[in-house]
C-alpha cells in the first residue's frame, strides 16, 4: 500500500476528520424514520471534500471509514442512549460507510441519490438491530428529542452506589463508565486498581471500548463491580419491551455476578427485582437500599460462597 508523505497526511486526514464531524452535526437530532429523507442531506463542507477524496491512500481510508462508523454510533446513542449495538451492528455500519466512501470515489451516482441511499441503509440498519425504535419514531417530529444519559460526578455516584472507597476490594470494574470515566478517573487516584467499560472509543488502558452484552467479565476475578443507572437501567428498560433483550441481559447479569472473587460485590442503581429473588441465597448475599430523592433502590449483591 503507499504512505502518504508526512507533510501532508496530517493535514488532509484532519480536514476530513473535521468534515466528518461537521456532517454529524449538520444533521444532528434528524428523525430517520420518516418516509419523506429528503432533510437528510450532505454539507455544502461534504460536497466539497469529496472531489479530494481520490487523494487518499488505502490506510488513511479505511481509517476514516472506522471514524465515520465510531462517529455515526456516538450519535445515535445521543439520541437514545437505550440502542444497542454489538460487534455485528458495528461491522455492518461499517459497510455501509465503506460503500459511501466507495460511491463518493466512483460517483456512479448524484450526490442526492448517494444521499438518499445511504440514509435509506442508516434507517435499515437501525430498524434491524434497534427495532423499538421505528415503533417509537416512525410517526414523530422531523426533529428527535434525545433520551440521553448523563455523566454523574463520582460524589454522587458512590453516595447513590453505597461505596466505601477506602474499603473497595480490587480490582474494580465499572460497567458503563461514561466517556469521561469520572468515577475510573477518582478511584485511580486514590490508589486503587480500576477499570470501565463502555461503547466509546477510549485512548487510556484503563477505559475499555465494549458492548457490555459481550465483554469478557471472567471467572471470578472482579474484587467489586459497579454500574450507576447503566446496566440495571437498561436491563429494566429491555425487561419492560415486548422485543427487549432481555434474555441476554439476563444471562450477562449472571456472567457478572459469578466474575465476583468470594467476597466481592456488585454495586447497581437501579435495584431489579424481577430477577434478584431467584438468586441462589446460598451464594450471594443481598442487600437494598432507599436513595434520598430517588425513587428507586441501590442493590449490593456479595458473593459469599
Amino acid at each position: 500500500m503507499g504512505v502518504m508523505p508526512h507533510t501532508t497526511r496530517p493535514v488532509q486526514m484532519d480536514r476530513f476528520i473535521e468534515n466528518i464531524d461537521t456532517q454529524i452535526e449538520f444533521n444532528q437530532g434528524k428523525n430517520i424514520f420518516l418516509d419523506n429523507l429528503d432533510f437528510f442531506q450532505f454539507a455544502k463542507e461534504t460536497v466539497k471534500a469529496i472531489s479530494n477524496i481520490d487523494k487518499l491512500n488505502p490506510d488513511s481510508k479505511e481509517s476514516l471509514i472506522d471514524y465515520a462508523t465510531d462517529k455515526a454510533i456516538e450519535e445515535f446513542c445521543r439520541v437514545n442512549q437505550y440502542y444497542s449495538f454489538g460487534l455485528k451492528a458495528k461491522n455492518n455500519l461499517r459497510k455501509i460507510y465503506s460503500e459511501l466512501f466507495e460511491n463518493f470515489q466512483t460517483r456512479t451516482n448524484s450526490i442526492e441519490d448517494i444521499s438518499k441511499n445511504h440514509y435509506e441503509k442508516l434507517k435499515s440498519w437501525l430498524t434491524v438491530y434497534n427495532p423499538f425504535a421505528e415503533k417509537i419514531y416512525r410517526n414523530g417530529n422531523e426533529n428527535v428529542s434525545p433520551v440521553a444519559c448523563s455523566e454523574y460526578s463520582p460524589k454522587l455516584q458512590i453516595d447513590i452506589l453505597q461505596i466505601d472507597v477506602k474499603h473497595l476490594v480490587q480490582p474494580v470494574l465499572d460497567i458503563g463508565c461514561g466517556i469521561n470515566g469520572h468515577l475510573v478517573n477518582y478511584l485511580k487516584y486514590q490508589g486503587l486498581e480500576v477499570y470501565g467499560i463502555d461503547r466509546f472509543k477510549f485512548t487510556t488502558s484503563s477505559l475499555i471500548t465494549v458492548d457490555w452484552l459481550e465483554y469478557d467479565y471472567g471467572i471470578e476475578k472482579w474484587g467489586t463491580i459497579v454500574s450507576n443507572l447503566g446496566f440495571s437501567n437498561h436491563f429494566n428498560h429491555h425487561n419492560l419491551r415486548e422485543d427487549g433483550n432481555f434474555i441476554e441481559y439476563g444471562i450477562t447479569y449472571m456472567n457478572i455476578i459469578n466474575s465476583l472473587k468470594v467476597g466481592g460485590c456488585f454495586h447497581y442503581a437501579p435495584d431489579l427485582p424481577f430477577i434478584e429473588k431467584y438468586l441462589d441465597k446460598n451464594q450471594f448475599d443481598m442487600k437494598k437500599y432507599d436513595i434520598n430523592g430517588y425513587d428507586f433502590k441501590t442493590t449490593i449483591i456479595k458473593k459469599i460462597k
